[in-house]
């Protein structure tokens, strides 16, 4: 009985992989479709990810069931389809919640010279202040103390702000920060060094514990490679405070890159919660950003296996989709992300990426650079952007399912006839 029972399933694993092979451009559209539909879902409401997840997983169990990877005519006529659902995957498997090549243990481990906290950050009497917006200001006390004594290239940057975005792993309704930038040396390979220490609201009683650090470690060709670390901070009876690695600690992690397409993101706080003596470091901030160049990420990924991003879709796209009249509009002439959002700048814009960071860019006011528009122009332009970018008509199909299915990219975009 259990023979056949066995001869059964194989029976039954066989009949998917020769309809595949049978059908192939067919098995891959309705998967592109399912896959870019389930997506949108994913995007627009976080009660659609296990959906998703579950789409991404049946496809990768048939890529690998059917071995369709490793024939040479599939693989080589579906290369992009391939490549990014084994890519788009890699934090669907055990311990690479980072979504990385590597174990998230092999990661942390290799890179951990990189994304460490500065030792003068650890000091008891500086993680006391910097914990509670009450003591803030004996935290700042002590960075300008330590100012002191650097040297000009050496001096710290710090601002205390409300991030407009995202709330902190241990808590998405916390929203204040403080932000120190450590200034590297290119010259003798020591990265630079944005580490942001997580708030505790005024009155609150539950601490907030998280702490991250990007590193950004420029090179001679205009790059930069990008390394993450979320810390949790351990706050003891006795006073002290311990600081521990997120994962080591048990808690997990996140995908780095579905925030961090750009490796390091610019800071846009909440208007008004930055002082007027801090504003300067606010620019200087996001002016050392613009500096880094192209973002890398080490051997640990490869970006260009997810593809265009937002808003590169061509003018014809544009036309035929929305109509020829949306094409001379103020928020069409804005739908410019991919002008920076590309491989050789800022990275694209490409899926996965994280709603609540995008919407609030583009409707909040800071993205695109150089647009002055009404509310309703950007609320407009969103939609349209992840419209053209997650669309699955068969006749104009979406950025996203045009590059996996292989179709010739266009030949004009928008942003290049600007």
């Amino acid at each position: 009985m259990t023979s056949l029972l066995l001869l059964a399933g194989t029976v039954a694993a066989a009949v998917p992989c020769a309809s595949v092979s049978a059908r192939p451009d067919a098995w891959v559209n309705s998967r592109v479709d399912a896959l870019v539909n389930a997506a949108r879902g994913a995007y627009e409401d976080d009660d659609a990810v296990p959906a998703y997840e579950k789409v991404l997983d049946e496809i990768s169990a048939t890529l690998r069931q059917c071995k369709l990877a490793q024939d040479e005519a599939f693989s080589s006529r579906y290369r992009h389809f391939v490549e990014y659902l084994e890519a788009v995957s890699l934090d669907r498997k055990p311990d690479h919640e980072l979504g990385f090549v590597v174990p998230d243990k092999q990661y942390f481990a290799e890179t951990q010279a990189l994304v460490q906290i500065p030792p003068f950050l650890m000091a008891q009497s500086f993680l006391r202040s910097v914990s509670r917006t009450e003591t803030l200001g004996r935290a700042k006390a002590f960075l300008r103390s330590l100012n002191a004594k650097r040297d000009p290239a050496e001096q710290l940057i710090f601002f205390s702000y409300q991030s407009r975005h995202l709330g902190t792993p241990d808590n998405d309704d916390s929203f204040r920060r403080l932000l120190i930038v450590v200034p590297g040396n290119v010259d003798q390979g020591v990265p630079e060094k944005w580490v942001q220490f997580g708030i505790t609201d005024p009155g609150a009683r539950v601490r907030i514990r998280n702490v991250s650090v990007v590193s950004a470690v420029p090179d001679p060709d205009g790059r930069f490679n990008t390394y993450f670390k979320d810390y949790f901070r351990s706050y003891r009876r006795d006073g002290s405070i311990s600081i521990r690695g997120r994962w080591e600690l048990g808690f997990g992690d996140d995908n780095c890159t579905k925030c961090h397409k750009s490796g390091i993101l610019p800071v846009f706080p909440v208007a008004g919660s930055v002082t007027a003596d801090e504003q300067p470091a606010v620019t200087s901030v996001n002016q050392r950003f613009l500096k880094y160049g192209s973002p890398r990420f080490g051997k640990y990924l490869d970006l260009s296996k997810f593809g265009p991003g937002l808003s590169s879709a061509s003018t014809e796209d544009r036309r035929r989709r929305f109509g020829a009249g949306f094409v001379g509009t103020v928020a069409a002439r804005a739908m410019a992300c991919a002008t920076c959002h590309q491989p050789d700048r800022f990275g694209s814009l490409s899926w996965p990426m994280d709603s609540t960071l995008i919407e609030s860019y583009v409707t909040g006011g800071q993205m695109p650079f150089g647009y002055n528009l009404e509310k309703s122009e950007r609320d407009e332009m969103y939609d349209k952007l992840i419209q053209e970018y997650l669309a699955t008509n068969q006749d104009n199909p979406g950025i996203l399912k045009a590059w996996l299915l292989g179709m010739p990219p266009p030949a004009t975009s928008p942003y290049s006839e600007r």
